[in-house]
């Protein structure tokens, strides 16, 4: 006999659906970097008690909320854009749009009005330079990134440049303007995701091209281009990721720390490269997970004056 379901399971699987459109466990990803960006944008402080003192709570509030509902309106009107090549693929296949539990005018009315109510939570609860930002982040992902990946693997790099937004986001909310320590932030962040993306993309090769996606993997399907990639880029964010040391966003534990954690990211990289297989790829991608949050953690605790 099939179990009954409630009033109450089809409203809770109805909110989960939603929910699944904001992809939620991408946008934490990006309020962390969000955050990152608006503390170092900051004045710099001379110790705990000053730092709080130059906190607005109100103005990280709207910011913090600003971002996730940009982010959260790009992810629902990506997953709307794209819902048939994802109903071409088994890991997206259950999401809400090709599953069928949510329509299309639905999600597409969700994530327009998301996006707007970020735009206008950034603009008046902070400034219009962040949300200026936010909506070229919104603009330059769902109309440059996302048709250009069924034409071109080129499709990682442009969209590593809104991918890279987020902490140049935080900044511009904590300073009001833009500086060389918020573009740093932003080169960090779109260096990091060239090995975390083609590493998803060679997992996943296979649903990309039932897909008709055009990634590196897709298109030179042997891995040795893939592999290349994330080690150059691999490379490169070593001593991107030094320049906060150098430049005084932080000290010296910070410039170690990074040194060691990019090498490390850049030994899973070169292993990939060495013996090029899915396995690999994964540990690559695990790698990439890890040294986010610890990096930041690093730059917030060796900031100096705290």
């Amino acid at each position: 006999m099939a179990p009954a379901f409630t009033s109450k399971d089809h409203r809770g699987r109805f909110i989960r659906d939603y929910l699944e459109l904001t992809k939620p466990r991408i946008t934490w990803l990006i309020l962390m970097s969000t955050a990152i960006g608006y503390f170092f944008g900051l004045p710099h402080a001379l110790g705990w008690r000053e730092f709080l003192v130059h906190i607005d709570l109100l103005s990280l509030f709207h910011t913090i909320v600003g971002t996730g509902l940009i982010a959260s309106g790009t992810a629902a009107l990506n997953q709307w854009f794209e819902r048939e090549a994802d109903r071409r693929m088994r890991r997206t296949a259950d999401r809400p749009l090709p599953a069928g539990r949510l329509s299309a005018p639905r999600a597409l009315a969700f994530g327009i009005v998301l996006s707007i109510a970020g735009f206008v939570e950034l603009w008046l609860g902070v400034n219009l330079l962040s949300g200026a930002i936010g909506a070229f982040t919104l603009a330059s992902y769902l109309f440059l990134y996302t048709p250009m990946k069924r034409k071109t693997w080129w499709s990682t790099t442009v969209g590593a440049i809104p991918g890279a937004m987020p902490p140049v986001i935080g900044y511009a909310a904590a300073a009001g303007t833009v500086t060389h320590e918020a573009w740093v932030l932003g080169a960090i962040l779109f260096l990091w995701q060239f090995p975390h993306f083609y590493s998803i993309a060679w997992m996943y090769k296979d649903d990309y091209a039932r897909a008709g996606i055009r990634m590196l993997p897709v298109v030179e399907p042997d891995g040795r281009s893939t592999a290349r990639q994330i080690v150059v880029y691999g490379m490169a964010l070593i001593p991107v990721s030094l320049t906060p040391a150098l430049m005084g966003m932080s000290g010296i534990v910070y410039g170690l720390g990074a040194l060691v954690l990019g090498l490390w990211f850049l030994y899973s990289g070169v292993r990939v490269a060495l013996h090029p297989n899915i396995l690999r790829a994964r540990h690559v991608l695990l790698a990439s997970v890890l040294y986010l949050p610890l990096i930041y953690g690093l730059m917030l605790l060796d900031r100096p004056g705290l």
